[in-house]
């Protein structure tokens, strides 16, 4: 197991490293193709390496026997029920996500030329984050109701 966390921790620092190195050195365009394979063998090998210990800690898990025993409990129908209520967050944050891009950087633009106009952004943002907490309280109330 030490051994798949080592291969991501590696992973992640030749990634950055090749960020840093792209920083530094923006005008050799294109990027040589030793630098694409690379970032591409990297994100595989988090990737095998993510697998491999969600595998290896699922069955450490499941071997205990309370948490065996708990697992047993729920069926197909309250399992497909508890994705069904957990999708009204999800949908709604990459909603919130959609909305807030547009509005932060035409906020930002309006603050730079006018700051007095700071407050009025701010409702602008706090409405499209009501979005995310929307769907937060849907799912709330559908928990209410398993």
């Amino acid at each position: 197991m030490s051994w798949l966390i080592a291969l991501m921790g590696l992973s992640v620092v030749a990634t950055i490293g090749a960020g840093f190195w792209l920083e530094m050195k923006p005008r050799q365009l294109p990027t040589p193709a030793w630098l694409k394979g690379g970032l591409l063998a990297n994100l595989g090998l988090f990737a095998t390496g993510m697998a491999g210990a969600m595998l290896m800690g699922v069955g450490d898990v499941m071997a205990a026997e309370p948490v065996a025993g708990a697992a047993m409990e729920i069926t197909l129908g309250k399992g497909l029920a508890l994705l069904g209520i957990g999708l009204p967050t999800g949908l709604a944050a990459i909603g919130a996500a959609i909305a807030l891009g547009p509005i932060g950087s035409a906020s930002l633009a309006v603050i730079a030329e006018k700051p007095e106009m700071f407050g009025r952004t701010l409702v602008y943002m706090g409405l499209a984050e009501g979005i995310a907490i929307y769907g937060l309280v849907m799912s709330i109330l559908m928990l209410g109701k398993l």
